[in-house]
């Protein structure tokens, strides 16, 4: 799988999130390592969510996976929290918003 076609899947499946009850900013950039690899961006701002294929440099976490991973938790397949403790998902940054994460994916429309 190519990153664009990874980046086309994810992005897909976030966007099927309803944020219209997240009033706070979230901002999460995504490292794709191995098959695929990139980088991208999740941004929550005011009830809307935007992901672009693009570093994030005033994020408030970091995640690093492979692009399997992020499609699992992307899917709703794999608890984010989960994955963190598997050792699959490495997470930097501001845990208390990184845990917030769970909470964009299980917004569904």
């Amino acid at each position: 799988m190519t990153y664009a076609d990874c980046f086309a899947e994810i992005k897909g499946k976030f966007l099927e999130a309803d944020i219209s009850d997240v009033q706070e900013h979230l901002a999460f950039q995504f490292n794709i390592v191995g098959e695929g690899s990139g980088i991208f961006y999740v941004e929550a701002k005011e009830g809307k969510l935007y992901i672009e294929p693009y570093e994030y440099y005033d994020r408030d976490a970091m995640f690093t996976a492979t692009a399997e991973v992020f499609m699992k938790i992307a899917e709703g397949k794999l608890d984010p929290i989960v994955a963190v403790t598997m050792q699959k998902l490495k997470v930097e940054g501001n845990i208390e918003k990184a845990l917030k994460l769970k909470n964009l994916i299980d917004c569904k429309k």
